[in-house]
């Protein structure tokens, strides 16, 4: 590899390593409000209602919904470094107010603009990286920025279990700690380059190069190909992310008025869980998802979390189960639909509908979540958890099958090749 190469690549880790702490923040910020679910609940004296539009507003949900569906579309027009200019500023308002908050109002307030932040950053992040990355690392890269989202998680519930003593106030430090990585974030994406792929992209059109297209969205919908490829990214991710949405912002709470658990016992649990995802993305996803058959690893994943939920719902939260349950979903958020989904959304469309199409995706993945959210709680009160599990076993069983058998076959081919196979030399079929 020559000198100018190995510069480059050491940029290229350089740019993932800045735009992967939006991913943390994005999982940092949904699980700082989970963890300290019940300590709200009880400080503002919540009701059930209350506690399940907290999930649906947040960057779990409908906040992170619209979010995407703005910033997917800001990405292609304008640049991904726009994203990066900006975005982090309304994060950090959005977390400041969650900090101070006295009231439901201003919780409800500081959730949905974090969200909405979480949002506008997810599609740019993924897409950015994906980018700058070429057919032997992309997968790589993929997996370092879902690392990242790994490590939110687990940071955030060891804090919550150092800071547990000083109940509500431990939680607003939590908060606290997202802004300052959130401003460090900011003084370091600020800083990059803009992608070269859509700067090519954009020198095309300017040049009166490339062939005049439709509108965005209505490409994404009246083309066969591209809609297909919505239909399937859409499948995969969101079935597995009810699942994972619930338990992101509910676990805690599942834990804790299922199980009989402590607010400690239930955030030292989901720390452990989440140490187990980070490092099943890192030894596995990462260094495996470029070089072996993607759908024997998907299937891993998704199999590990079917056989998760099946112990937790049918053997009841006795100690054995629970650390089953544990470890088994802890390795397979590290290989499943989440790291695939990232990888492949930025793969199969092409660089001008890029973010766009994941901003679509991203709006209706976590606006399900947000719907979900709402009505799981009144699910795990009125039915009981047995058959609420069951619903969790029904939504992997359907991400698994669509994620087997429709698996694109993008493995070790550039962004370019694939567009021209799938699209044409014009990214139109």
């Amino acid at each position: 590899m020559s000198d100018s190469s190995v510069v480059a690549e050491k940029k290229s880790w350089k740019a993932t390593a800045s735009v992967s702490l939006t991913n943390y923040l994005d999982s940092g910020s949904i699980v700082a409000g989970a963890s300290g679910l019940t300590l709200w609940a009880k400080d503002l004296n919540l009701s059930s209602l209350q506690v399940g539009l907290l999930g649906a507003i947040s960057a779990n949900a409908f906040g992170s919904a619209v979010g995407a569906l703005i910033g997917g579309r800001l990405a292609d027009k304008y640049g991904r470094k726009l994203i990066y200019t900006y975005n982090m500023l309304v994060y950090m308002l959005g977390v400041v107010i969650i900090m101070f908050s006295m009231n439901f109002p201003m919780l409800l307030a500081g959730f949905f603009i974090t969200g909405v932040a979480v949002g506008i950053g997810v599609p740019a992040s993924w897409t950015y990286i994906s980018e700058i990355s070429d057919e032997t690392n992309r997968a790589k890269h993929i997996g370092v920025s879902q690392f990242a989202w790994s490590c939110g998680p687990a940071i955030i519930f060891i804090l919550g279990i150092i800071f547990s003593p000083l109940g509500l106030l431990g939680n607003r430090i939590i908060f606290g700690s997202l802004f300052i990585v959130a401003f460090i974030a900011w003084l370091l994406q600020r800083q990059l380059n803009e992608s070269k792929i859509w700067e090519e992209e954009k020198k095309k059109q300017a040049a009166g190069n490339a062939v005049k297209k439709a509108h965005p969205y209505k490409r994404l919908f009246a083309n066969a190909v591209s809609f297909k490829s919505l239909l399937f990214l859409v499948g995969v991710y969101m079935f597995w992310n009810l699942v994972a949405g619930a338990m992101g912002f509910f676990m805690p709470y599942v834990y804790s008025t299922v199980g009989g658990l402590s607010n400690l016992q239930a955030n030292l649990l989901q720390a452990v869980l989440w140490v187990f995802t980070a490092a099943a993305t890192y030894a596995l996803f990462v260094p495996l998802g470029d070089k072996v058959s993607q759908r024997a690893l998907f299937f891993a994943g998704a199999a590990l979390a079917l056989i998760s939920w099946v112990v937790l719902t049918y053997f009841h939260m006795s100690w054995p189960a629970l650390w089953v349950f544990v470890v088994t979903w802890g390795v397979s958020a590290g290989i499943g639909a989440q790291a695939f989904y990232a990888l492949w959304a930025t793969e199969l469309f092409p660089t001008d509908v890029r973010g766009a199409s994941q901003g679509i995706m991203f709006f209706l993945v976590r606006g399900s979540a947000g719907i979900w959210s709402i009505i799981f709680p009144t699910i795990l009160t009125s039915l009981g958890f047995t058959v609420a599990g069951t619903f969790m076993i029904v939504l992997l069983l359907i991400s698994l099958l669509i994620g087997v058998i429709w698996t694109p076959n993008t493995r070790g081919k550039s962004l370019q090749q694939i567009t021209e196979e799938r699209y044409g030399k014009n990214g139109e079929s």
